[in-house]
This record gives C-alpha cells, structure tokens and sequence, in this order.
C-alpha cells in the first residue's frame, strides 16, 4: 500500500467545484425546468441539477411520455384548460418546431430554453448523493457526482427545492414523507384503493417498431418474457401500437420503487422483448415480417415514490369538489388515475380514471416541507394523498406548481423570508399577482396589480366582434350523437338561436339549454330550458328556438342538439375565440363512456361528457342569434384573465374590419418601459410534447404580426412572425406617451385578431 508520511493511505481525491447560488433545484424534469426559469427570469442564480444527459425526466428521449396535464387529450370537460406561464411556452414552440412529436426535438427545445438563461448553472449527469445541514431543519449544501466528468460538486445556496421525484433532498435532509396508500379512514376519501389493489404505481419502459421494408429476424434475448399468457392482456396486443400506446406494461407497485428500481427495469425488459417476440414469432400477427424494433427504453419512466409532507395535503375531496384555497397558485384537472399495483400482471383494468366536473386549485402549502425550513417541493413529490396524486403527479401540472416555487423563491430572497412566510397575506397576494402577471393561470385569483399602468387607461377599437352568426359553409354533419355550441351570453334573456338542419325524414328535434352548476366549469349539468320543435324532411331547413329563459349571471351556455335519426346539422368554417362546438361522447384515453359512472360510495359524481372535435375537424355549428352576443368588447383587455372562463375575457376585432387596431388610452401621459400582450393560442389544444403530432404549427387564432406606436404615432415595436401566447416587450428606453395603438393586425389562420391582455408597467 503507497503511504504517506505520516502512515495513512494516500489516496487521491475527485475534483471539486464548489457553487453558491439564491436557489439550488435539484432534478431536471418539466418540474425542474420551469421552475428554474421561472426563477432565473426573476434575478435568481439558479443551480439546476439533473442526474440524466438530457432535461425533461418522463417527456425525455429516454422515455417519450407525452406531457400532458388538466387538457387531458381534450377528453374531459375542462375547457381552455391548459397550462401558463412557462410550461405553456415550452409547449407552444415544441409545436411550432415540432408538430410531429419527435422526442429528440422537444430534448433541443428544453435544453435551449435553459442554457439561454445566463442566470442558471445547467448541471447534467450530476447525482446528488449527499447534504449538510445548518442545523436540525435546514439545508446548507448537497453534493454531486458527475460521471461524465469526474467531478464532485459541493452547491450551498440559502433555498433547495427537490424536483428530483424520488424526494432524493428531501429524504437525506429528513423532511417528513410518505410512501403508499392512505386507508379511506385518514382522510375520508371513498376512493382510496385496498390492499388487495396495491399501494404504488408502478414504472414503464416503451418501444417503438419499424418497417423496413425486408424481412426481419428477431431471435429474443434469453431474459425475454417466455409465457406470454403470464400478461392477462396479452390478447389486446396490436402489433401496430407501440410508445405509449403500451403505457400499461407497468410493474413494481409492490416493490420499493426507489431502491428496487434496477429490479423493475430488468422485469419490464424482459415484458417488452416478451410482447416483441410474441409480435414476430407467434404467428398471429399477419404483416409484421419487415417489422424491426427500432427502440426500446433504458430507463423506466417512474410513476409512484415519496410523497412529502407540507402544511396542507391534497386529498380527493379537494379535487372532486373543486375546493377554493387562499393561497392557490396553481391548478390541476387530470382525472384522478390509479393502477393496480401488480400492473402488467393484474387481472383488474389497468388504470380507473374519474374525473372532477372541473379543473380544482392546488395551494401554495403543499410545495414546501412542512420540518425542513428551506426546502421547496416540485413535481410529483408535493403533498398530496396517494389518491390525489393520481391526479397531480402528470407532468404540466407538476411543471405549472414549479413554476409558483420559482416566484415564491424570489419573494424570499427579495423580502428574507422562509417558504412558509409566503403565507402571510400580503405576500401571498404578491405571489398571486406575480404569477398572473407572467402568464399562470389561477383559477377564481383576479388580476389586480396596482403597478400595471393599464388599470388607469380605457380601451377603444376599431371594431368590435358582435356574433349575429356563424355562417353555413353547405357541410353537415349527423345528429347521431348529442351536439353542442358553447357560446358566453350575458346576464338577461337569452338571445333567440336559430339553426340550420337537413332531414331525411319529418322529425321532431330536442333541443337543450343547459349551464354549470358551478362557476367556471364547463360540464353542463343544469339545463335551463327544453324544447323540441317539428322538422320537415328536406334540405336547409331552418329552426329557430325562443329559450324564454333569464340568464342570471354572464356565464358560458350550452345550446344542445339532442340526437335525431336521420337529422344532420349544417356546419360553419367559422372560428372565433371563446367559442367552441362539442359533441357528448367519450375519449377512450381518459374515460371508458360518455357518462361518467361511478360506484355508489366513492365520493366521485355522476355526469356527462361533451368534448370539442380536434381541427380541422370539430367545426362550429352553424347558427344565428338575435340579440347578437356582444361580449367581445375592447375593454376585456384591461382585466383578464387572459383565457375563457365565465366570459370570452378577450377583445374580439370584427370579422369585416380589414385593419383592425386597439387602442389604450390614458387621462395624463404614462411613462411606459416594458408592455406586455396576451394572445390566444388556443388553450383548450391539449399540445402533447410528443409522438401524438398536431395540424399546424401556430395555432390558427394566434397573432402574427402587429406593430404599437405611441400618440406621436411612432413605432415602437413591431412583430413580423409570432406564435407565442405571450410577448414581452421590453423597450429600450422608456416612452412617455398619452396613448398606445396596436395595429396592422393579423392572425396565424385567418381568424378575427383577438387580444385576452395588455399590460403596461413604467419599469
């Protein structure tokens, strides 16, 4: 043995780089990411640590989930649904640069988006192992090792948040956990699985096939699956599906999905080669000789571990009855999804989905660890009950409440407070506020920024959409299902409707207006008024419909076409923002029926379906209404929020108007530094990440070009080619002015320009 001088072993040491910075995150998934920079756009130096080669975790390369959040493939009743901020930024682009859903590309988009932040120190490869702590309950530094280049690095900053999904910080700094089931007695929750359904929710690895148009062998490993019939789904096998068509080759529920990982990824490779070799060599898939399997993933993509325990813990009641939170800052709306833990290997369906009737608040209370004062929690190790993280855990959801860490971070280095001082009401409200102002959603929080130089100006347009009608284009489409308009209307008599039909046949034909119970949702659970009225057979036939109904507050309604045999409804090339068709029927991702129906005692409700048709389908129908609906003013900019809710909430220009221009008006002259606009780039378009593919690039409502000049008429900024929902624009020096005019307006597809916000701040 080589000996120092002094007799102890001389034994060389690793490189060390030590770091310091406002916050150290730790994990690089969508959770990671946005709250890194969201952070580093606040001033922040941020130190992300993530222990693969790329970003994104579950919507990386390595494994191809599509990110997916409240949208739930449009296939639940939460409308305009996606999320903001940042992780609707990352989104949108993916689909600009990537509407055919290559994992590769959306890798490029996350990675670019974080090295162009000079303020985050991007550390790939790098595992965090070890901590030290202050004192009892806080975190001074963690440690990590890189492989790829031998290097230790020692991060100390006054703030952590663990993004790592297995709680890696957490568990090593002490923060309270759970891992598990719940019992229905803890928190009441009628859905809390048994012990017989199993605990956790297991991991999943996917492969992709190809033809290559020659034949191919394919000799199976030995580890590979050898009796198919072990799967008692194996007779559900496509050998056309692959990626996350096989999201339910899952296993590991009853294992410890932390430190039996590499146990799991071993089973999973041998059920993935297993379903291969059965494809190829079983004789019962007619067509798969030139098929090859082209990629396989290496890691699994981890559903169920730790669960951190905050102040608050989101249960199901929360979720189901859509509970109001004062601290809200962000917002959920998958449907609650459990597995069975045994997963590939269980008799029992492979996922039970119920959804709530709307999407449901997540508060600031359950992102930070209730023992460990300076430890934030993001992604899918927030405190939740394992029945609510059936919900919370998919990723936009986990990257909308990061995105809250990384401002509430700023707020306590800005003010020297610890997390759980965010709570004080003043600072809540400033967290709120800052959130909205950079484009988060948050359900039933009004904007109101006193700083926001706009809420002292009044709005005028050139013109104003009034929606008299939706014009018939001569296509129809059949009433064998349930059809619909969702259209805002305001507070008083509903306007008349009128409606164009084909018949086959004389036919009577039921028509419904129906509204939500509840504020905000868009499940139309409460009909106001029925109809039905008598159709001649023919074509073109015109039907009108006097509801006689009072509309008590301006909400959305829903004028609904019950079916009709041998009835089919004319339909319009028109789409307009905050107005959408939808159909009751089911999408079998997210649910078995058109009807939810649930068991008797587990405290989820009982509804129906009406989902929006993805374009170029789902056209609107054609129909005409009198009084027009006049609730596109340009005064909605001046408020938010900047999506549909109870009402449009968006100027809406006149569809005649050739050059449509919005103009702010202030009493005295403003000097204005920095303005902010907000555009519809279709909330209610779910923008899978990946594998799904999507029509167009931009979205068709979105504004591509426009220009801004002051009251001297002078530009001061112009934009040639958008497709972001947000722009940011930052003048170079500030501009005192009594008066903004934005004009030269047009739309990625040829719809009426639309603006949801402006803001205006003099720094």
């Amino acid at each position: 043995m080589n000996l120092r001088n002094d007799g102890t072993p001389n034994v060389r040491q690793l490189k060390v780089v030590q770091l310091a910075c406002d916050l150290a995150i730790v994990g690089g998934g969508l959770a990671g990411t946005c709250c890194a920079i969201t952070a580093a756009r606040e001033g922040l130096k941020v130190v992300l640590v993530q222990d693969r080669p790329v970003l994104g975790g579950n919507a990386s390369s390595e494994v191809r989930l599509w990110a997916l959040g409240a949208t739930s493939h449009m296939g639940n009743n939460n409308r305009w649904a996606r999320e903001g901020g940042v992780i609707d930024e990352l989104l949108v682009e993916n689909t600009f640069r990537n509407p055919e859903g290559n994992p590769h590309i959306f890798d490029t988009v996350l990675l670019e988006k974080v090295v162009n932040e000079q303020d985050i120190t991007l550390l790939l490869n790098t595992a965090v192992f070890e901590l030290t702590k202050k004192d009892a309950d806080t975190i001074s530094s963690v440690r990590g090792f890189c492989s790829q280049n031998s290097t230790m690095y020692e991060i100390s900053a006054p703030l952590f948040c663990d993004a790592s999904g297995d709680g890696v910080v957490g568990f090593l700094a002490g923060a309270a956990f759970r891992v598990g089931a719940e019992s229905r007695e803890e928190f009441g929750e009628g859905f809390a699985p048994d012990k017989s359904y199993g605990e956790l929710l297991g991991h999943t690895i996917y492969f992709y096939s190809k033809d290559v148009g020659r034949a191919v062998k394919f000799i199976p490993p030995s580890y590979a699956l050898k009796d198919i019939a072990k799967i008692p789904r194996f007779g559900q096998i496509a050998a056309s599906d692959s990626g996350c068509a096989f999201w339910w080759l899952e296993y590991g529920g009853r294992h410890d999905t932390v430190h039996d990982t590499e146990k799991i990824k071993w089973e999973l490779w041998s059920v993935v080669y297993g379903i291969w070799n059965h494809i190829k060599n079983s004789g019962k898939f007619p067509g798969v000789e030139n098929l090859t399997l082209e990629w396989v993933g290496t890691i699994p993509g981890k559903r169920e571990s730790r669960r951190f325990e905050g102040d608050y813990m989101l249960t199901q009641q929360d979720l189901i009855g859509q509970r109001r939170h004062d601290d809200a800052v962000s917002f959920g709306g998958w449907a609650i999804d459990l597995h069975p833990a045994d997963g590939v290997y269980s008799a029992l369906s492979a996922c039970t989905q119920w959804h709530s009737k709307g999407v449901y608040q997540i508060p600031y209370r359950c992102l930070y660890s209730r023992n460990i004062t300076n430890l934030f929690l993001a992604g899918r190790d927030i405190s939740v009950s394992h029945v609510a993280f059936g919900s919370t855990r998919v990723m936009c959801t986990c990257a909308h409440s990061a995105q809250a860490v990384g401002m509430a971070a700023k707020l306590c280095r800005e003010k020297n407070l610890s997390p759980r001082d965010v709570l004080a009401p003043s600072v809540m409200r400033e967290l709120q506020t800052r959130l909205l102002r950079n484009g988060q959603n948050i359900p039933h929080v009004v904007r109101d920024d006193e700083r926001d130089l706009v809420s002292a100006a009044r709005a005028e347009a050139s013109g104003c959409l009034v929606l008299g009608e939706l014009k018939s284009n001569g296509t129809t489409v059949a009433l064998d299902a349930a059809r619909a308009m969702l259209v805002p209307v305001a507070a008083g008599p509903m306007p008349r409707v009128t409606l164009r039909v084909d018949a086959e046949r004389d036919a009577e034909l039921e028509i419904h207006l129906r509204a939500s119970e509840r504020e905000g949702n868009f499940t139309p659970d409460k009909i106001l008024a029925t109809r039905r009225v008598k159709i001649a057979a023919g074509k073109n036939r015109e039907v009108g419909v006097d509801f006689a109904t009072q509309i008590s507050n301006g909400q959305y309604v829903f004028v609904c076409l019950m079916p009709c045999d041998g009835a089919s409804v004319h339909l319009s090339d028109q789409r307009v923002t905050g107005v959408l068709s939808l159909t009751h029927g089911a999408n079998k991702k997210v649910a078995k029926s058109a009807v939810q129906t649930p068991p008797a005692g587990i405290g989820v409700d009982t509804f129906e379906f009406w989902l929006p048709g993805r374009r170029p389908a789902g056209q609107n129908l054609a129909m005409s209404f009198d009084p027009p609906i006049a609730l596109f003013g340009a005064e909605n900019v001046l408020r938010g929020p900047a999506r549909p809710t109870t009402q449009p909430n968006a100027w809406v220009a006149a569809a005649s108007d050739p050059s449509p221009s919005l103009t702010l008006r202030w009493e005295e002259p403003q000097t204005i530094s920095q303005i902010e606009l907000s555009f519809d780039a279709d909330f209610d378009h779910a923008m899978e990440s990946v594998q799904w593919g999507h029509p167009e690039r931009a979205m068709p409502f979105c504004i591509r070009q426009y220009c801004i000049r002051d009251s001297r008429g002078t530009v001061i900024a112009a934009c040639e080619d958008n497709h972001q929902t947000r722009n940011v624009i930052r003048l170079p020096s500030p501009v005192n002015t009594d008066r903004l005019v934005i004009e030269n307006l047009a739309t990625q597809g040829g719809t009426p320009a639309a603006i949801f916000e402006i803001r205006c701040y003099a720094s």
